[in-house]
């Protein structure tokens, strides 16, 4: 049973013009350092890949944390954004600050949980807690892979119980998870991008797992197994298991080897280079068609219509999703984010 232990962090800050506009920076990932580890160590400075709100009054001045309570901790930080790069849709921010705390530390002072858009209210102080997993570890995510805000102590008691070894991975979970599909024809849609780590015992225990059920805790647990496969059969064809495509699952010549030679491979590859843990990225997308590799079952919410979930989940079990979704709404399952989950097994070929 695989879950994904990236947490989330507080990414939205704001920030205040001396003409009093404000300014929201939401960050998206780390640009320098790029390792999510280093950069939230850091003490004075970092950069992020950022969102930036009400950007047209933002005319290249140095920006100081918007503090109307007055905080003396906030105020002792002296949190300052740059902007570095303006690309359009992103931009590149330089935070710097004064006291020599981390950069982790700064935003749990100076951020705000960024709560899904759809619930449209404000981040409350209760998001702090429900909005997280009981076993989030790796902070890098701007939104919770809500399957697994279901388990607490207690399940994870009666899972081992039941002898089922339970696995974690991490995938941080980007702004993209929310963009709704608003092409007609799903080839016009771009997926975004998402980086993953795993540890190399990680890919022993995995392999070593493919000849029974593995579930998948979460869409974002999915999309991390499914991609592993792909990275093995990149170091099989003698490639560099840097990231997966969007389109590369449905590549013409198509992919033929076993889930256990993927994974192989990939140990292999680490091993050689004296690696433990692997960093890569995904943009895979999962629609119907698709073909799973590594997953049997999938824990997961209920999701919005015109979003690549919905069509993940019409992949994974086939046409009978419109009686799943039919029955949810029938008999007043709650969706999204904060809602009920469900237990999906595989369609059989």
């Amino acid at each position: 049973m695989v879950f994904n232990e990236t947490k989330v962090v507080p990414a939205r800050l704001f920030f205040q013009r001396p003409t009093g506009a404000i300014i929201e920076v939401f960050c998206l990932e780390p640009a320098a350092p790029s390792d999510y580890q280093l950069n939230f160590a850091s003490t004075s400075r970092c950069d992020w890949k950022v969102i930036v709100g009400n950007l047209k009054k933002w005319k290249g001045d140095t920006l100081s944390l918007y503090n109307p309570d007055k905080d003396p901790v906030v105020d002792a930080i002296g949190l300052k954004a740059i902007l570095v790069d303006n690309a359009g849709n992103s931009c590149i921010v330089r935070f710097e600050w004064d006291n020599g705390m981390s950069f982790s530390e700064v935003l749990s002072h100076c951020g705000r949980i960024p709560i899904p858009p759809y619930l449209k209210r404000d981040t409350q102080a209760i998001d702090l807690e429900r909005y997280q997993t009981t076993y989030a570890m790796r902070e890098g995510s701007v939104a919770a892979p809500t399957a697994g805000l279901h388990f607490t102590d207690k399940e994870f008691r009666d899972i081992a119980e039941k002898g089922i070894q339970v696995m974690k991975l991490s995938l941080h979970v980007g702004a993209g998870t929310f963009l709704p599909v608003k092409s007609e024809r799903i080839v016009d849609h771009t997926m975004h991008s998402e980086p993953f780590e795993v540890q190399i015992g990680f890919l022993r225990a995995l392999k070593a797992a493919c000849n029974g059920p593995v579930i998948a805790v979460g869409t974002t647990s999915a999309r991390c197994l499914e991609s592993l496969y792909f990275l093995g059969a990149h170091c099989i064809e003698g490639h560099e298991p840097q990231s997966v495509a969007q389109w590369e699952p449905y590549r013409e010549q198509g992919y033929d080897y076993t889930a256990e030679e993927a994974l192989s491979a990939l140990i292999s590859y680490m091993e050689a280079r004296g690696l433990d843990r692997l960093v890569s990225r995904t943009q895979i997308i999962i629609v119907p068609g698709y073909k799973f590799r590594i997953i049997d079952y999938l824990v997961t919410n209920f999701h919005q219509p015109r979003s690549t979930l919905l069509l993940l989940i019409a992949a994974f079990i086939g046409e009978s999703w419109r009686n799943v979704y039919r029955f949810a709404l029938d008999n007043g399952f709650r969706f999204l984010s904060y809602g009920d989950s469900s237990l999906l097994q595989k369609k059989r070929v």
